[in-house]
């Protein structure tokens, strides 16, 4: 059972996203130079006007919205509704979520938030795919911004807010699941964060949190090399969710949890840690420092390796000769890092 999960995990987190990013360079740069030439064919008159390549691949399609929200007794529910790609974070994701947690926070009549997620996974963590085409620095700026940008929405949001982890939760979506007052989980849930196995450090406060919470051993086990992934049940017995339930329970119970809340007067936390100004500077100071250090490890020869690797493993010859050029022109696009 562990090893079939593993193969899910290293799919959808950091490897996923790793070989996401990469193609998708590699996309856009042919795109643009088709477009060159078709530019070129419209002014001779031999190509007819229209969307270049390019422009295409960047637009958004007709889609529902990724995210879809709804109140009810001063409890504001927040789905990720991209089931299809069991919900991962892209920036259209990122965004809407962040403007529904916004408009949560800034609504008098919303005094809980709850996330959740549509279909068998909770969220498969941050996916890159959609990254722009950009030089290597501004590349690994642009990743450790936006990893800092994502922790904060969860770490600064000013209301009490509950995650309800409806199915497997990899990465980032753990990890951001932490910095808020209660996890509860469905039976299907996993919570895994895969870091040191994809050759990258952990993020969203982790490092510092999981200590906490679960004591040293424990925190290693889950982050450091054995990649444990918990069960709801047993991450309900390390005191990292609050409670378990049936799938089909799980929303109800969630809201049921939530007006309790707002009925003792509960007050806000970050997981089972009082609330207080000093650890909330010292999270956003941790934040910001791993988002710097995974933006590095994103472009280093230890994450590109373990990329090499997985693809080699798996018999994706394509994806893996990417990474060896990746590998090999290393020393010369670092430079520009």
């Amino acid at each position: 059972r562990d090893t079939g999960r593993r193969l899910v995990w290293e799919d959808l987190s950091g490897g996923g996203q790793g070989i996401g990013f990469v193609k998708t360079w590699l996309d856009r740069l042919l795109c643009q130079v088709g477009d060159m030439f078709s530019a070129v064919g419209r002014v001779l008159g031999l190509v007819p006007p229209g969307t270049s390549c390019a422009r295409r691949l960047a637009s958004a399609s007709t889609r529902p919205p990724l995210v879809v929200t709804s109140t009810q007794n001063g409890v504001r529910t927040i789905v990720l509704n991209n089931p299809a790609k069991l919900n991962g974070w892209t920036q259209p994701m990122v965004q809407e979520l962040t403007s529904a947690l916004d408009a949560a926070a800034t609504d008098p009549t919303v005094e809980v938030a709850v996330v959740t997620g549509e279909g068998k996974y909770y969220c498969a963590g941050v996916d890159l795919s959609a990254i722009e085409l950009m030089s290597p620095r501004a590349l690994r700026n642009k990743i450790a911004a936006q990893n800092q940008k994502l922790f904060e929405i969860f770490l600064c949001f000013p209301k009490r807010i509950m995650v309800a982890m409806n199915g497997p939760a990899i990465g980032a979506s753990v990890t951001s699941a932490c910095l808020c007052d209660g996890i509860v989980a469905s039976e299907t849930a996993t919570l895994s964060t895969p870091f040191a196995r994809l050759g990258v450090p952990p993020e969203g406060c982790s490092s510092v949190m999981f200590p906490r919470l679960l004591g040293a051993a424990t925190a290693d086990r889950i982050l450091g090399q054995e990649g444990w992934a918990p069960t709801a049940s047993e991450a309900k017995e390390l005191g990292l969710v609050t409670a378990v339930f049936p799938q089909s329970e799980l929303r109800d119970r969630a809201q049921s949890l939530a007006e309790e809340w707002i009925a003792s007067g509960r007050p806000k936390s970050i997981s089972s840690l009082p609330y207080s100004q000093e650890l909330l500077e010292e999270l956003k100071q941790t934040n910001a420092h791993e988002s710097q250090v995974l933006a590095d490890a994103f472009l280093g020869e230890t994450f590109l390796k373990n990329q090499l690797s997985m693809a080699q493993a798996k018999g994706k010859r394509k994806v893996a000769r990417i990474f060896w050029w990746a590998l090999f022109l290393r020393p010369v696009w670092s430079l520009f890092l």
